[in-house]
């Protein structure tokens, strides 16, 4: 016996069919893509670091995850395009930050851990 599922189709069909009617499966699929930007454990990596740093370059996000800066480039292209991250250029150097909704969803996914000593 499954301990993760009825025994008993109990559907209550009248509230699952609102919910289901209701539910928004473009936004679903989007908040699905911006958590999984932080599945990695090298881009979460990055992402503590843009949250402790608060805007760091590709140089000290390389040094800091011990990755190849074109392989954190590759990780920060996939932070930004799920709006978790920013960049700005000062001349020939990329800055990168977290967004206030990638702290937030950092926030949500390691509420009170400290990655840091």
């Amino acid at each position: 016996m499954a301990t993760d599922r009825c025994d008993l189709l109990c559907l209550d069909l009248p509230r699952a069919e609102d919910i289901r009617r209701r539910l928004d499966r473009d936004a679903v699929a989007g908040a699905a893509a911006q958590a999984g930007a932080l599945a990695d454990p090298t881009r979460l990596t990055v992402a503590v670091a843009l949250r402790e740093g608060g805007e760091l370059c590709v140089c000290d996000l390389a040094w800091i995850t011990g990755r190849a800066e074109n392989l954190v480039g590759h990780h920060l292209r996939t932070l930004r395009s799920a709006g978790l991250a920013v960049s700005r250029r000062e001349g020939k150097v990329v800055f990168y930050s977290l967004t206030e909704f990638g702290s937030a969803l950092l926030g949500a996914h390691l509420p009170g851990r400290q990655l840091t000593r």
